[in-house]
């Protein structure tokens, strides 16, 4: 799924979160968004909180209330599941940062090589002429350029998707803390 797509349907989902009276109405609509990253931190807060609802009912069973300690435990499992939420995002990023920091590297290498070869028709010439030089510095400056030419984009690139990650992160904990608030107010 694209950043597009995840952004998307998290604002869909996310609508649906704060208009639906009954977090169990909610619950349903994961199905529909099943793999956005809300969705998935909803379910693993609404199955923590049933959890820890069924724990508090065996001190009032007709209207469990939530301890400080239950909510704390809900907490935990949403921080969890927006970890591993952005692990999942993260997946193709490494791949995107190894191709920003090595090619360069591997243009330089060229660069190095084309120049050698230049210095050894040089020497081959016995003669500083354009002719004996010019093979191995174009050979040179085109390793650079190739380098340069995957380097530059993939950086744009990455840069943009760190930035996007951002954005989810961020609405990762602010719904986080917008789930636990309508706990806390629920069933405290």
């Amino acid at each position: 799924m694209t950043f597009r797509a995840v952004a998307q349907k998290s604002h869909d989902f996310l609508t649906i979160f704060r208009k639906s009276p009954r977090l169990s109405e909610i619950g349903s609509a994961c199905d529909l968004y099943h793999g956005t990253p809300l969705a998935g931190i909803f379910s693993a807060g609404y199955q923590e909180l049933n959890t820890q609802l069924q724990a508090a009912k065996s001190h009032n069973p007709e209207r469990p209330v939530l301890s400080d300690r239950n909510v704390v435990g809900i907490q935990r499992a949403l921080q969890r599941a927006a970890t591993a939420e952005l692990s999942v995002l993260e997946k193709s990023m490494s791949w995107l940062a190894t191709t920003a920091s090595v090619t360069p590297f591997i243009g330089l290498l060229g660069t190095v090589v084309g120049i050698i070869n230049a210095f050894t028709g040089l020497s081959q010439e016995g003669t500083a002429s354009i002719q004996a030089v010019a093979p191995g510095i174009a050979e040179a400056l085109i390793a650079t350029a190739a380098g340069l030419f995957a380097a530059i984009p993939a950086v744009i690139a990455y840069n943009q998707f760190v930035s996007r990650m951002k954005n989810i992160a961020a609405e990762m904990d602010d719904f986080s803390s917008e789930f636990l608030n309508l706990v806390e107010r629920s069933f405290s």
